[in-house]
């Protein structure tokens, strides 16, 4: 039987980080690792030993293989990925700069993602994927299922997908997360749509957590006050600042939870630690507060490392 208390659904890829920071056209070896939002949120659940599965597609292919070990390595439930047999695995590149001359570096301690998943395996996931038997056994079992906003972005299928999720019962009170990620390079020529796509998934959650900028982008305001009144139909809402600081919402019950101090080393992966951080104390019966303040706590360790999650980083750059 399924013992996962949290199925993060959603597009794993590959990374490549080059060994060397720099200019990408400087780089010559990289090292390979595994990211993605939902992948990260998964590996953070199980490294502060939260049962987590992760649903999936990949390629049958090398780079799929290695995922799917690599998750299942670090704790993650792997029972129900889907292997296609005919679409690759993505992957993305991270850039990440050095603070040379070269005019095309980045500068010191920034980074970058230059993404090659159109037409992936995962870019082809469908309400089709949720009728399989081993996925079924999963999300019957759990007590939260997580979707973020980089899903609906990838094809029509793939939003399709996460309306889905938000439709099914909630039986046995099994909740639904969603995690706003909007990507503007995702909804390029298309921004429209892509706002009204997050703005129906929000309101089909149970719990949302999202940023101040792609608040303002998608509801039109990050006025904590604001944004509750406009967004009322998750119960939990919690809005990060710039400083990491962040406001949550249980009902109409606000917590204002300052963030930690840190010494940053790269912000990416930072908000899917926070997610899993929060989801994790949720389902593990702490309150709303209590969540933040653990949210908080492992966004840290990802702030601190160049790796996408906090599970084992990849070679420091």
């Amino acid at each position: 039987m399924n013992s996962a208390k949290v199925a993060s659904v959603g597009e794993a890829l590959t990374v490549l980080v080059p060994r060397v920071p720099g200019a990408l056209e400087s780089s010559e070896t990289f090292v390979r690792s595994v990211g993605g939002a939902e992948l990260n949120v998964a590996v953070g659940l199980a490294s502060r030993g939260v049962p987590a599965a992760l649903l999936t597609r990949v390629g049958d292919d090398g780079f799929g293989r290695h995922l799917v070990a690599e998750a299942a390595e670090h704790g993650v439930d792997v029972s129900a990925v889907e292997i296609d047999p005919v679409r690759p695995t993505g992957l993305y590149v991270k850039e990440v700069g050095a603070g040379s001359p070269h005019p095309f570096d980045l500068g010191a301690a920034r980074s970058r993602m230059h993404y090659y998943r159109a037409g992936s395996a995962g870019s082809a996931l469908s309400p089709a994927y949720l009728r399989r038997p081993e996925v079924r056994a999963v999300l019957d079992a759990v007590e939260l299922v997580h979707l973020t906003g980089i899903t609906p972005a990838l094809s029509a299928s793939a939003y399709e997908l996460c309306l889905a999720v938000m439709a099914e019962p909630r039986v046995g009170g099994r909740r639904v997360s969603f995690d706003l990620n909007w990507r503007p390079a995702l909804w390029a020529g298309r921004e429209a749509e892509g706002v009204r796509a997050l703005d129906t998934l929000s309101r089909a959650a149970d719990v949302v957590l999202l940023g101040v900028s792609e608040a303002r982008t998608v509801f039109g305001t990050d006025d904590p006050a604001e944004l509750r009144a406009e967004l009322r139909e998750p119960r939990i809402l919690v809005l990060k600042n710039d400083e990491n600081a962040a406001t949550a919402f249980d009902g109409e019950t606000r917590f204002d939870v300052p963030a930690l101090t840190v010494d940053v080393v790269e912000a990416i992966g930072a908000g899917d630690a926070f997610a899993a951080g929060f989801l994790g104390a949720l389902v593990s019966g702490r309150d709303v507060r209590t969540a933040v303040e653990e949210a908080h706590r492992l966004a840290v360790v990802a702030l601190s490392s160049h790796g996408d999650h906090v599970g084992a980083a990849p070679t420091a750059p």
